[in-house]
């Protein structure tokens, strides 16, 4: 009975130092999510404006063409993949790259080649395993990655695009809905899809280049304020994924507590109990 007893106070003081590191994961996290908020916020107006511009370059130019708008067959497309360093965020992981699978088999199964471009310990490791191709290693660690980070992948895979080294380009990253909800999703970059009819009040406006090479310009940095944009909701969906595990978990390590001093506090009893009888046993005998 003393052994029983002993194994439980040990295990719930091993269960009070998870609590407290989970607790400690939590606040972490909270103070990060505020940070990485701000960030989405600020990221918007960028790629909005540019987008606003290249809609407006086409609907302002007469049988405007660019090698960005034309879609051709896709012989080998290509997949960023953004996931984070680190476990212990619920299903922010799992979810977005299992998205990014399903799409990999589902070209694979329509005879196209595919190449991932991770970015995160997770998305590397996973991909690795699987035995994907693999575009790029540099971006293995997605809380390394910044602005000038992202706008470099731009121009490199704007520019693998226009050699034809890929047909498709693809984003999977996750959207922050709420604080209990992150969705994984993915956007097409490549080919652009722009709706014109939407710029069609741009018609007649007059550049300092031709419209076609401010466009070929614009693009890559199109493209990068949209994986910047992209990786600010995937940190923002990765700390809130992360807080409400590590709330969860703390909720259930002191549920845990809860029911292991119960049982102390029966086994101490049931000591106790014994304790007096062995006494009276001994006194009557």
């Amino acid at each position: 009975m003393a052994g029983s007893m002993k194994a439980i106070k040990l295990r719930i003081k091993s269960v009070k130092g998870t609590s407290q590191i989970t607790r400690a994961m939590e606040l972490v996290a909270s103070s990060k999510l505020v940070r990485a908020k701000e960030r989405v916020q600020k990221s918007r107006p960028y790629y909005e404006t540019l987008y606003a511009t290249l809609r407006d370059i086409v609907a302002g130019a007469d049988e405007f063409s660019s090698p960005f708008l034309t879609a051709r067959p896709v012989k080998r497309a290509a997949y960023i993949v953004i996931a984070g360093d680190r476990g212990l965020a619920g299903g922010y992981n799992a979810n977005v790259l299992r998205l990014a699978e399903e799409l990999i088999k589902k070209d694979s199964a329509d005879g196209i080649d595919a190449v991932t471009l991770p970015i995160g310990k997770k998305a590397l490791e996973f991909f690795d395993k699987r035995g994907r191709q693999i575009y790029s290693r540099a971006f293995s660690q997605a809380e390394a990655l910044r602005v000038g980070g992202c706008f470099s992948m731009a121009k490199d895979m704007c520019g693998a695009y226009l050699k034809g080294e890929i047909d498709r380009l693809t984003l999977c990253y996750t959207h922050f809905d709420s604080m209990l909800s992150q969705s994984p999703r993915f956007v097409e970059l490549l080919p652009l899809t722009l709706d014109a009819e939407q710029g069609a009040h741009s018609r007649g406006q007059l550049y300092d280049t031709d419209a076609r090479s401010l466009f070929a310009a614009i693009v890559p940095e199109y493209v990068g304020g949209i994986l910047y944009g992209a990786l600010c909701e995937s940190v923002v969906s990765e700390q809130g994924a992360r807080r409400a595990a590590m709330e969860a978990a703390g909720k259930n390590a002191q549920e845990m507590i809860e029911q292991l001093n119960l049982k102390y506090n029966r086994a101490r009893q049931g000591a106790i109990t014994q304790e007096i009888t062995e006494i009276v046993a001994g006194a009557e005998s």
